[in-house]
């Protein structure tokens, strides 16, 4: 993801801000570049004042806001609403292409124009975030292509009755890219953003804290998802043994097998 200062509706430590809001400053910084999703380093002073005078957020600052709120937006809290709805495909496929894809997007879009307004000198991914930012963006959109052929291919019948081996690839490289995106934004709150515009405005502990509370969810749901795996598998089998069984199986069983199959759908069990 092109980086991601989470939660950043404001910068300063008197609280939040928004445009325009004034902020209070004590110092002066000499702040080299390269906040955003891609692009380089470049040497620029902060602005300065003097203690208890308040400046306005730059528009570099609000640019760099702006893409930090939406790429945290995009890959720590709508792709994984996405992955807990991934047993209904077409609302999963929604969610992950078309409401998550337009909002990563435009952010990584935003990180990309904030580095080429900080120097015209070292260039595009420069530094860890920028680098780290290209990458998730590239494998975001791996990932809606291996999610698309997941669903819509059938491999051959070596794997009927199974899940094919690009499903877990699948299911792999998302937890990688939250793993990854979890550990962008982090950069961006603690290290990019004071990199990037020179520390003026600090970010407010209410983002760190709020970056902190999404990656406890996150994988506090997933430990509780794997916990689960175990009975998944069970009912998976059971779905298609009873399948299998075709006409010489009651129809209870079937009704039954089917009910237990209730985290993978009829057509993932015939290939």
């Amino acid at each position: 993801m092109g980086g991601g200062m989470d939660g950043m509706e404001g910068m300063g430590e008197a609280g939040d801000v928004g445009d325009g809001t004034m902020m209070p400053t004590t110092s002066s910084s000499q702040g080299p570049g390269g906040g955003g999703g891609g692009g380089g380093p470049g040497p620029g002073p902060a602005p300065s004042a003097m203690p208890g005078v308040l400046l306005p957020l730059s528009d570099l600052e609000v640019r760099a806001r702006n893409h930090a709120i939406l790429c945290t937006i995009g890959f720590l809290i709508i792709l994984p609403i996405g992955v807990l709805i991934a047993r209904w495909f077409w609302a999963h496929w929604i969610v992950q292409l078309l409401i998550a894809g337009p909002i990563i997007g435009y952010g990584w879009a935003l990180g990309y124009m904030t580095t080429a307004s900080l120097s015209d000198d070292i260039g595009h991914f420069a530094d860890p975030h920028e680098k780290v930012g290209l990458a998730l963006i590239i494998l975001y959109g791996v990932q809606v292509f291996v999610g698309a052929i997941a669903h819509f291919f059938k491999l051959p019948s070596i794997f009927r009755g199974h899940r094919p081996p690009h499903s877990y690839f699948h299911a792999i490289l998302g937890l990688a890219i939250f793993a990854l995106a979890q550990w962008q934004v982090h950069y961006g709150l603690f290290t990019e953003w004071n990199y990037a515009t020179g520390g003026v405005h600090k970010v407010p502990e209410s983002a760190k804290h709020a970056w902190l509370a999404l990656v406890i969810v996150f994988w506090v749901l997933y430990g509780l998802g794997l916990a689960l795996l175990r009975r998944q598998y069970k009912m998976e089998s059971q779905a298609r043994a009873a399948l299998r069984a075709g006409p010489s199986s009651s129809s209870s069983s079937m009704q039954e097998a089917r009910r237990l199959n209730s985290f993978t759908s009829t057509r993932e069990v015939h290939r």
